[in-house]
């Protein structure tokens, strides 16, 4: 699979209003590392949610991860999210679970053994620095803390695609720089996709990205 990510003539919208996203064309190839720019309620989180199929297309084309986001049905869209991982800025964690059961939560929606789910929550809480907090829960770490434990969540099924709503927007400066190290690795060691919303750009990121910019309902991509 060369694109994992194709838009033709792609428009968004809630409740059939006014599009937030209008026309627009984007593809995304396999292992780039992708941000993805733009004003607040420039459609940023807009269109990351349409790439899970949280938002559905109003109209145009959109596949991802070899799916017709377009033209999808429940069952389909159940097996495309087993390819993404999701990082979102107020982490989405469930507080009444410890640390290494959040983590362990996609690959018991996947149906893989308690044995085989634990094992790999302890190898990725290892992976974000985070090996003696398994057994914490979400409100006793600190932002950069839980960020890294839903990045170790969104890490779990080794995803063709990493999608992050602005991951670092809450952290202070050590924890962003985590998590943009572990971004990076993913890719590197992982081979996912990577595309982030974000208002900023570290300036020290130190590889080869793709931006795009959304204004007034486009994507426009920024050479």
């Amino acid at each position: 699979m060369h694109n994992i990510i194709q838009a033709r003539e792609l428009s968004l919208s809630y409740n059939k209003s006014e599009p937030i996203i209008k026309n627009t064309n984007l593809t995304v190839k396999k292992n780039d590392f992708v941000f993805l720019t733009g004003k607040s309620g420039s459609g940023k989180s807009t269109f990351l949610k349409s790439l899970y199929g949280e938002l559905a297309v109003q109209s145009g084309e959109l596949n991802v991860a070899g799916f017709a986001l377009h033209d999808i049905n429940k069952q389909k869209k159940a097996l495309l999210r087993k390819h993404i991982g999701v990082i979102f800025q107020d982490y989405k964690l469930i507080n009444e679970w410890t640390v290494e059961k959040n983590v362990m939560l996609p690959l018991m929606i996947a149906g893989y053994s308690k044995q085989v789910c634990q094992a790999q929550a302890q190898k990725l809480l290892k992976h974000v620095k985070l090996p003696l907090k398994a057994d914490k829960y979400p409100l006793e770490l600190s932002g950069g803390e839980q960020q890294r434990v839903a990045m170790a969540r969104a890490l779990a099924h080794n995803p063709l695609l990493i999608i992050a709503d602005e991951p670092t927007g809450n952290l202070d400066e050590y924890s962003s720089t985590v998590i943009w190290d572990l971004l990076k690795n993913v890719r590197q060691h992982i081979g996912s996709t990577v595309i982030i919303a974000t208002h900023r750009i570290p300036q020290t990121l130190g590889i080869d990205y793709k931006q795009y910019f959304i204004d007034g309902g486009a994507i426009y991509e920024v050479n």
